[in-house]
């Protein structure tokens, strides 16, 4: 299936009807954040405070752009996704204090995004790493900064995008996530071939 999704959601059953593998087109507002931002926000969530931008229902982008100001307007040169493992951390505390609905980046994540996927009905999209030159030029304009004191790629930037992908669902709201998956299939496949490549009385390689 191949769906267009825009951010933030206003109905957020539409996630329950994605699946793993499934091909997303993201429009709207989408934030980006890289480890510090993720860790500034934990720390706030912990503290009983919220992060000066609103999450609910939206999309949280781990990436570190490079941008320029022209006058008195940012302008985003270069973006791509980071790697997600990082973030996984701070995954289910974000998703539950924050109310965001999907988490994009690269790479795979873990238990813990696993688990607000299946308890929280967010969904992980995976974008395609290597294709910065193509994902800039959906951002149509830089909304709103935070948090420059973090360094610029490291900072949340406020992004309206249009059709952003191609994104691949790579944990949906059940919690199947596509890299367990395809992990579990080439280990069964593995032990498959080694059963019938060894020769009779051969348990190993010696």
């Amino acid at each position: 299936m191949e769906v267009e999704l825009r951010f933030p959601l206003s109905d957020r059953s539409v996630l329950r009807e994605l699946s793993v593998g499934d091909v997303v087109w993201v429009s709207g507002v989408v934030y980006t954040a890289r480890d510090l931002a993720h860790r500034r926000i934990s720390e706030l969530l912990r503290r009983g405070s919220r992060p000066p931008f609103d999450l609910r229902n939206g999309a949280v982008f781990h990436a570190g752009p490079i941008a320029r100001k022209l006058d008195s307007t940012w302008i985003i040169v270069s973006i791509g996704p980071t790697t997600s493992a990082r973030m996984d951390a701070y995954a289910y505390d974000i998703a539950s204090g924050t109310g965001v609905a999907a988490f994009i980046g690269k790479g795979g994540m873990g238990p813990n995004a696993r688990r607000a996927c299946r308890e929280l009905g967010v969904v992980y999209l995976e974008a395609i790493g290597g294709t910065a030159s193509l994902l800039t030029k959906s951002v149509k304009k830089v909304v709103d900064v935070h948090w420059l004191d973090l360094g610029m790629p490291e900072a949340v930037w406020v992004l309206e995008v249009e059709r952003l992908g191609p994104c691949i669902v790579a944990i949906d709201c059940m919690g199947r996530d596509i890299h367990e998956e395809v992990l579990s299939r080439a280990r069964a496949v593995s032990k498959e071939v080694e059963s019938h490549a060894l020769p009779p009385g051969l348990g190993g390689y010696g």
